[in-house]
């Protein structure tokens, strides 16, 4: 019997596949009295457990027959006509999906190819460059910070490429938290307009500002102007909960099309019950719902931002987000963050390495910070943990 060699039973695009960094870092960060700044978790006390026991068992007792059967691959028809409501389109042109990790991995297989150029954020959504490195892109980058992309730098390279599409985080970008303003939206958006280029817009945290009102999304700017080139891509996971695994894509229709053929090689439809139960949950009340998840995410940012100023070195210069989940840090150059991870687990906290967030590589001083997870005393004492790290890091050079 000859022996089995699974590297040689592998194709090319499993040689692609890594595993993500955060779900790795996530393994050291369960033990005992570890106080973790490290996983983009939504705030596990705004779920809605009671009543979405009380719903499921509603909808399995009163409409048992449809959630437990097979469904419609573009999702169940009143879900998709809430989404359409709320982000003011058409229900034809929403696709429910299996979280949005799905939607970014559906993009990557209709509009990659080997080889292909796609320009996004340095750093950006480790979980975009995971979906689309299978595809065995080229990846171009921009910098980006706390007002988004470096618009000039954007500028350049689309002078020399055309990249299949742009993917961009404009809200409370993951990781930096950057909000980028809307003068540089409208720039941005013509840019796209005078070259006909694809954007995929992932808006994830939009409803998570902690000022008066909500920017206008790249989509909304291009549907003003008549442009069908940007994707929107959004989520239930910030504002409900993100084990039901529910979001959305909303697309012009000839690109809607080949997303959901591309779901339905994947799963045929994201889980009829989920999709039912997540519009019972937001059928009603839904505006005092995200009034709550803005305020609590508000106070926790607070928290952390009074903390980093008090126990942070000057030296080490960090974000303050107006809104979203995180705060982005920066080391003095010639410090490593994978050396200050280790540090931290000796004071038991945790975060996010920033390197797995450049396409391309660079960024081992910086880091990322969630602020979601803990309550105010423990934001408090996790940053008195890092600034003991940070401060033995620093006597070092």
């Amino acid at each position: 019997m000859k022996p089995l060699s699974w590297s040689e039973a592998f194709g090319k695009s499993a040689g692609r596949i890594q595993a993500s960094t955060i779900r790795e870092l996530l393994k050291l960060t369960q033990r005992p009295g570890i106080l973790s700044f490290a996983g983009g978790l939504p705030a596990p006390e705004l779920f809605p457990k009671e009543e979405a026991a009380e719903a499921a068992a509603r909808i399995l007792r009163e409409k048992g027959e449809v959630a437990l059967q097979y469904s419609p691959t573009e999702g169940y028809a009143p879900l998709r006509a809430f989404v359409a409501e709320w982000i003011g389109v058409r229900p034809e042109e929403v696709l429910i999906t299996t979280g949005s990790q799905q939607a970014l991995d559906l993009v990557g297989k209709v509009f990659l190819d080997e080889g292909s150029p796609v320009l996004l954020e340095a750093p950006s959504y480790m979980g975009a460059i995971q979906a689309f490195r299978l595809q065995g892109p080229r990846f171009l980058t921009v910098p980006a910070g706390e007002e988004g992309p470096d618009l000039d730098a954007l500028e350049e390279v689309l002078k020399r490429e055309r990249p299949r599409f742009l993917y961009l985080i404009p809200s409370f970008q993951n990781p930096t938290g950057g909000l980028t303003p809307l003068p540089a939206r409208k720039r941005l958006l013509q840019m796209v307009m005078e070259r006909g280029l694809v954007v995929v817009e992932d808006d994830a945290y939009r409803e998570l500002y902690f000022g008066e009102a909500r920017l206008p999304s790249l989509f909304e700017l291009a549907r003003e102007a008549g442009y069908p080139g940007v994707i929107y891509l959004g989520s239930f996971s910030k504002v409900l909960s993100p084990g039901l695994r529910v979001a959305f894509a909303v697309a012009h229709p000839e690109a809607l099309q080949k997303l959901v053929q591309a779901k339905q090689g994947a799963d045929l439809h994201t889980p009829m019950l989920n999709q039912m139960l997540v519009h019972e949950l937001l059928k009603e009340g839904f505006s005092e719902r995200l009034e709550r998840v803005r305020r609590v995410y508000r106070e926790k940012a607070q928290a952390m931002l009074h903390a980093l100023d008090r126990e942070v070195p000057k030296e080490v210069r960090y974000t303050r987000p107006k809104g979203g989940m995180f705060v982005w840090m920066e080391l003095p150059k010639g410090l490593s963050a994978e050396g200050l991870f280790r540090r931290a687990l000796e004071e038991n906290v945790a975060f996010v390495p920033g390197g797995p967030f450049f396409a391309n590589g660079g960024g081992e001083n910086t880091l990322r910070l969630s602020y979601a997870t803990l309550d105010r005393e423990g934001i408090a004492e996790g940053v008195r943990r890092l600034g003991r790290a940070l401060k033995g890091l620093l006597a070092l050079v």
